[in-house]
């Protein structure tokens, strides 16, 4: 795809039908940030730098009260909610309106989290999907007042998606370039469009902004920016590329790239300067001749 724009002169997105130039933003944190408290801070920094949501990665292989590595599960969803709250809270301190995406570490955690989901003023929450059946999520579903965004990173590509949505598993679907390519997001993006269901796609990079490009607001709203945390540099390009993908501006949006193809800009003097020398390497017989 990134050929054939260029060889047209267009940005992906114009081969695609084109539909839109730029798209929200939300922060998306590190797992494991700290106490809730700092995820709050980080929150409103975040809000004031643009951001129109801020996705929370919690607590994952780690003990908030100890602070050291534990065991997935049993999963901390008290702790979760606790963080989507301080979130929330912290932003209304600071006069900023923060709305907080939650992640569900395990379905477990469903009925603990229950009564606490709209107190903690979710946008919505993204479950787990890896190993989960679409049966477990359709409960979760009815249990929870706030929408669920799944299946994430689950094998099968838009079929797995496909199946989740005919068993009413999730509100909302997810997929990207890395599970579908571009043309397994179009096809999920038009099936969503289809049957009244948003598709918000996981991650940032190259090829989901130019498919967002193609897309409505009304289908796929937000753009997934980061992973981000205190100190990170996540504006600073690679150095393989003059500049990077997605840079924010004051309002919150991401200019979707529009030179020609996916839009990147290869710095060929850097590869030229890092290529490893041509090696001499011997043909390996195979295990089985035939």
């Amino acid at each position: 795809m990134d050929l054939a724009g260029r060889v047209a002169g267009l940005p992906v997105r114009k081969l695609l039908g084109g539909a839109r130039d730029r798209v929200k933003a939300y922060a998306s944190s590190f797992n494991n940030l700290g106490s809730p408290d700092e995820y709050a801070a980080h929150a409103v920094e975040c809000k004031r730098q643009g951001y129109g949501a801020y996705k929370i990665h919690p607590y994952h292989y780690w003990n908030p009260a100890t602070r050291e590595p534990a065991l997935p599960r049993p999963s901390y969803v008290d702790w979760d909610i606790r963080v989507c709250r301080e979130v929330r809270r912290g932003g209304r301190r600071h006069g900023a309106d923060v709305r907080p995406l939650g992640h569900l570490p395990h379905p477990r955690g469903r009925v603990a989290g229950r009564p606490r989901t709209s107190a903690a003023g979710l946008l919505l929450v993204r479950a787990p999907d890896a190993g989960i059946s679409g049966g477990v999520l359709r409960q979760t579903r009815r249990e929870l007042d706030i929408p669920i965004c799944s299946p994430e990173i689950a094998e099968g590509g838009i079929y797995t998606r496909a199946d989740w949505i005919l068993r009413h598993a999730s509100d909302i679907s997810r997929i990207d370039v890395l599970r579908g390519g571009i043309t397994g997001v179009m096809k999920l993006a038009g099936m969503c469009e289809a049957v009244g269901m948003r598709c918000e796609l996981h991650m940032s990079g190259f090829g989901n902004l130019q498919v967002l490009g193609a897309t409505s607001d009304d289908v796929c709203e937000y753009y997934e920016r980061g992973l981000l945390g205190p100190g990170a540099r996540y504006d600073a390009a690679p150095p393989y590329l003059h500049a990077p993908c997605d840079p924010l501006t004051p309002d919150g949006f991401v200019e979707i790239p529009s030179a020609p193809g996916l839009g990147y800009e290869i710095r060929w003097d850097y590869i030229e300067e890092h290529r490893l020398p041509d090696v001499a390497v011997e043909p390996v017989a195979p295990l089985h001749p035939r």
